[in-house]
């Protein structure tokens, strides 16, 4: 479905993203991870055909997707602020895209409308944040496209409305497969929707692997300093507090049977890091 090629892409003298590569061809949801200004928008925005890579590939289904309609066809991309005109309502900004995406769902949209509680009367310049980010969500899982890109779609929304977006993705999702990237800083909440997960940090790819194999790994050791040193043998935590002759690490090993007999053999106590710590300490230490 998607490749990307040891891409290179910048601003003038300013690089944004260097030798970057990866692929996708499994109709799943696939998390996007990165610091601010890690690359991540730019990425979806390469994906989308907006940008043309400065060297390397970029393909949807087999094309590059720059200046190319017969390929953008298959992609649905809602920025994180999305750029809608200023005179429409929301009604006018969901007819529009029923326009574009051939494969819209009509039924689905007046069914989040009432999940989100927006009104299509309004004009999208007079919503909040987070209603023009369900706004935005509708509009791209209602286009049924067969690549479909959202940017921090949660943005703005409370617990309970980013908890409703995520059961109408699933569902969605279940309904009707197809390839969507997802960037968020809510990994911990999304992540039992992903398959997989993309994190891009420091203009590369540093990570590109199943969510399962992903979250197993950081770990947390607490006890006798002098103990959690022995077994570390000059390795560099990711993170640490000391508190006198104790400590507590972060380390980059997986949560597993061998790691819980090695704590318990030296008298420590272990326990899985978060996955959102996990991947800032790792973005941290790279």
């Amino acid at each position: 479905m998607i490749r990307v090629e040891n891409v290179t892409y910048g601003y003038g003298k300013t690089s944004v993203l260097e030798d970057i590569s990866f692929t996708e061809n499994e109709p799943e949801i696939i998390a996007i991870w990165g610091r601010n200004g890690a690359g991540k928008t730019t990425l979806m925005k390469l994906l989308s055909g907006q940008e043309k890579p400065n060297k390397g590939k970029v393909e949807i289904m087999g094309m590059a997707p720059y200046n190319r309609s017969e390929a953008v066809q298959y992609v649905c991309y809602m920025q994180e602020d999305h750029p809608f005109s200023s005179i429409w309502s929301v009604k006018d900004a969901l007819r529009f895209a029923s326009y574009f995406y051939s494969n819209w769902d009509e039924d689905l949209t007046q069914r989040l409308l009432k999940i989100f509680q927006l009104n299509e009367k309004k004009k999208v310049s007079k919503l909040s944040k987070g209603m023009k980010s369900a706004l935005q969500f509708i509009i791209g899982i209602s286009s049924h496209a067969e690549i479909t890109i959202l940017d921090e779609p949660s943005n703005g929304l409370d617990a309970s409305m980013r908890k409703k977006m995520y059961q109408s993705l699933r569902e969605s999702h279940e309904a009707h497969p197809r390839l969507i990237l997802l960037s968020t800083h809510h990994i911990e909440e999304i992540q039992p929707l992903c398959e997989s997960l993309v994190v891009i940090h420091d203009k590369k790819v540093l990570l590109h692997e199943t969510i399962d194999e992903i979250r197993e790994y950081g770990v947390w050791l607490a006890g006798e300093k002098i103990k959690i040193e022995k077994i570390l043998d000059g390795q560099k935590p990711l993170e640490i507090y000391e508190l006198g002759s104790s400590v507590k690490v972060m380390i980059d090993v997986p949560y597993n049977d061998e790691w819980k007999e090695i704590a318990s053999l030296h008298g420590l106590s272990i326990e899985k890091a978060k996955l959102q710590d996990y991947l800032l300490n790792k973005t941290e230490e790279a």
